[in-house]
């Protein structure tokens, strides 16, 4: 009997164990791999958060792998009504082959891990995205054969997508620059970890930042949760644009990612998220496929 592993954040693969994940995705978006590991399990998918990318992706993957996936919203369980998530974790233990949740703190998440018996996978919480990375270095492998000395830029907020791009660079080595205005950068504790393992920086100057960068990445101003602070954010913001100024300072080859959804006009401009050098309907679908890999290896 195998250890169960979990996913909740990307330092849980080891570079190795990434690398070969990606590889598993590449196969299966081109159909060089149609196994079906997953054929008789089921997959609970518990949100607490709304999605589109997240629920459709695992609920389509796990069904073309094979198996099932239950949607339960907080609505919907016993966990909306103060249920503790221990005790959820072990009656879902006995009843699914994994669980996948999509919250708001990372403890909650980290606590379903420690009583579940089956893998857990983190499909968001407030500090941590890191599905969202596995399908974005997916997306920056076709556009570049490689990881391997590329450089990302983040441009904006220090959020769950940032502290998950600099658990990446510390785990694959790659260069970060994150261009954060004062007051919203990343969490301290994941970027002291992983700045200690290759170079990354954070600057108030996004061109900066963006100067010869290979991968220029942003996400909204105010996530889900910080709807009240939107106005706030939009004057804190304001110079933190992905426009066709900022991509002019870029490698000539350059890619821009978004997670979406995408405010057009804040965080990036019409022209960018829909010109040439974007790949961002490419990384929507690789969701799809990342996390087809991610569970094949967690569940089968």
């Amino acid at each position: 009997m195998h250890a169960k592993r979990d996913f909740l954040r990307i330092p849980d693969l080891s570079a190795e164990e990434l690398l070969d994940l990606l590889e598993d995705a590449r196969e299966m978006k081109a159909g060089i791999n149609t196994d079906r590991p997953l054929t008789g399990k089921t997959l609970a998918m518990i949100f607490a958060k709304s999605s589109t990318r997240t629920r459709v992706s695992f609920e389509v993957g796990t069904r073309q792998l094979g198996g099932d996936a239950l949607f339960l919203s907080s609505r919907d369980i016993q966990l909306g009504r103060g249920e503790p998530i221990r005790d959820m974790a072990r009656v879902l233990s006995r009843m699914v082959h994994g669980i996948m949740i999509r919250t708001f703190a990372q403890a909650d998440v980290e606590e379903l891990a420690r009583y579940a018996t089956v893998p857990v996978i983190n499909g968001l919480t407030d500090l941590r995205h890191p599905c969202q990375i596995l399908a974005d270095l997916l997306t920056m492998q076709e556009a570049f054969g490689t990881l391997e000395g590329k450089v990302v830029a983040w441009i904006g907020d220090g959020n769950n997508m940032a502290n998950s791009w600099i658990e990446a660079a510390g785990l694959l080595g790659f260069e970060l620059r994150l261009a954060c205005p004062e007051g919203y950068e990343p969490d301290h504790g994941i970027f002291e970890t992983n700045a200690a393992r290759t170079r990354i920086v954070i600057t108030p100057d996004p061109d900066e930042a963006a100067a010869g960068a290979h991968v220029v990445t942003t996400d909204v101003w105010a996530s889900m949760g910080q709807e009240s602070e939107q106005e706030l954010r939009k004057v804190a913001f304001s110079g933190y644009v992905v426009d066709d100024d900022l991509m002019a300072r870029a490698a000539p080859d350059a890619i821009v990612l978004h997670c979406l959804p995408a405010h057009r006009g804040e965080e990036i401009t019409e022209s960018v998220l829909e010109g040439p050098q974007s790949r961002v309907f490419d990384e929507a679908e690789n969701r799809l496929h990342a996390q087809k890999a991610l569970l094949a290896f967690l569940m089968s």
